[in-house]
């Protein structure tokens, strides 16, 4: 019986799927807009006085909670014995690696501060910011797909699929409320 030696992979392969870890920022920046987009149908009640810096600073302290709690449960599910020092680096960097989900919440905020100071319509924002948001997560999931290395008509199919989470949270506002 001869021994088999594993085939070594050649440094030239191309590999069989698209990488995706360029991509993984974008990843948090589709959940913080679909989290700006149910956050800001939540907060806002018909027959409630509207209040958008209120709103805005919601919007902000959840999306914060939110990265601080996926950046710890990624670094929990990941955790293996380490140096203590090592341990709290692996951390901080899984805790850091979430401002994209932040920073996407940020169109959300804007436009809500907007609204306080311009002293806008509810509905309107409402409106303008579902929509908004419906076409960054069109944006969002058809940038993500090209980046990984999806063809333009696949990847703008994937955008619609993101811009159809956006139109059911539409949906289950007017639903709702």
């Amino acid at each position: 019986m001869t021994e088999q030696k594993p085939q070594e992979e050649s440094l030239t392969a191309r590999p069989s799927h698209p990488s995706h870890r360029h991509a993984d920022w974008m990843f948090g920046g589709v959940y913080g807009t679909v989290l700006a987009s149910a956050l800001m149908a939540a907060l806002n009640q018909e027959g409630e006085d509207f209040t958008p810096f209120y709103d805005a600073s919601w919007v902000l302290v959840t999306a914060a909670t939110a990265g601080l709690a996926h950046g710890y449960a990624h670094h929990m599910a990941s955790h293996r014995e380490e140096a203590g020092g090592h341990r709290w680096q692996v951390l901080v960097r899984a805790l850091w690696n979430e401002w994209p989900l932040i920073v996407a919440t940020l169109p959300t905020v804007l436009l809500l501060t907007a609204a306080g100071f311009g002293g806008w319509d509810a509905y309107d924002v409402t409106a303008a910011g579902l929509g908004l948001n419906t076409a960054l997560l069109f944006g969002w999931g058809s940038l993500t797909a090209l980046r990984v290395g999806h063809r333009l008509g696949r990847a703008l199919l994937m955008g619609l699929a993101d811009a159809a989470i956006g139109l059911a949270i539409i949906v289950a506002n007017a639903l709702i409320k």
